[in-house]
């Protein structure tokens, strides 16, 4: 079978190699990958790849060869996964954990545009605590992530203000219902909660717009840059602030893409997917997503998709 590897090559970060199909553990299904949706985590990760990772976190295919231990879904079920690597791949091992069965009306492109993203938001609002009636910033909003969890909680009840570069890439989440700013500056405080995936710079401003007593949720570095924190300006700015650290890992992933299928299949999340191509194309989209030329989500068709 064909399987995208590292290459360590900046401008071509991937290369197609021609490999054994994998061979499933007893509690893992065999999917013939249809769609799957990189995540500009992983661009950083293939800037230095370690030895043997295979990338690809986010699939969605036909199951062929069902789960030797008898969980999971059988052969011929259409699902969505979130395998701890090796996804962008004709074929992929998926734990049953960390699948969810697919209806007939999400497409195979919706289904790969959810798992990191979605169990990402789901979790980080679950951090946060309920947001009904809450002012909330969500900085680096335009990605995947920020897409989602700007619909959760505007469906929540949350009075969430969303920081994007420019203002193109923050006209979906106006339709989602947040006020957009350009830079954490911009936003006019104090929040109740804060959801800060930048770093740098922005930490310290985000952090000062924080009410007293309130929380910021840190969930990211997107810009690549450590925040540096004063003590001292921390005295003269909101008192009694609680910063979190958040990382979405760990399984079991299955409940949380089960929710999220439910979520899509009721209408009341969308995916944000800015690109669609075929796999062949699959450098030129990790140097795209990695630059922050795509909005929302990039998707790559290993063939047809139903």
């Amino acid at each position: 079978m064909r399987r995208l590897i590292p290459t360590g090559e900046a401008e071509r970060p991937v290369a197609f190699a021609e490999v054994p199909q994998p061979v499933p553990e007893p509690d893992e299904v065999l999917v013939k990958v249809e769609a799957f949706a990189p995540n500009r985590g992983e661009t950083f990760l293939l800037e230095d790849p370690r030895p043997g990772w295979l990338p690809g976190k986010d699939v969605a295919g036909l199951v062929v060869q069902a789960a030797a231990d008898g969980s999971g879904p059988g052969i011929g079920a259409r699902v969505v996964g979130h395998p701890a690597q090796g996804g962008w791949a004709e074929y992929a091992a998926v734990p049953t954990h960390s699948l969810a069965v697919l209806p007939d009306g999400i497409d195979s492109v919706r289904a790969a545009a959810l798992p990191l993203a979605g169990i990402t938001a789901l979790r980080l609002l679950r951090t946060a605590g309920p947001v009904a009636g809450l002012r909330v910033l969500l900085t680096g909003a335009s990605g995947g992530v920020g897409h989602y969890v700007t619909e959760l909680a505007v469906g929540a009840g949350a009075e969430l203000t969303a920081v994007t570069a420019t203002p193109e890439r923050g006209e979906r989440l106006v339709e989602l219902g947040a006020h957009v700013v350009h830079g954490v500056a911009a936003a006019e405080g104090p929040f109740d909660v804060v959801l800060e995936s930048t770093g740098g710079p922005d930490l310290p401003l985000a952090l000062s717009e924080v009410r007293p007593g309130g929380t910021l949720v840190w969930f990211g570095q997107a810009s690549r840059t450590p925040a540096t924190l004063d003590f001292f300006e921390l005295l003269g700015g909101p008192e009694r602030v609680t910063i979190r650290h958040f990382h979405y890992a760990g399984a079991p992933y299955g409940p949380d893409l089960a929710s999220l299928v439910r979520l899509v299949e009721r209408g009341r999340l969308h995916p944000e997917i800015g690109s669609v191509t075929g796999w062949a194309e699959t450098a030129e989209t990790l140097v795209d997503l990695r630059e922050r030329r795509v909005r929302g989500k990039a998707v790559l068709l290993t063939g047809g998709t139903r």
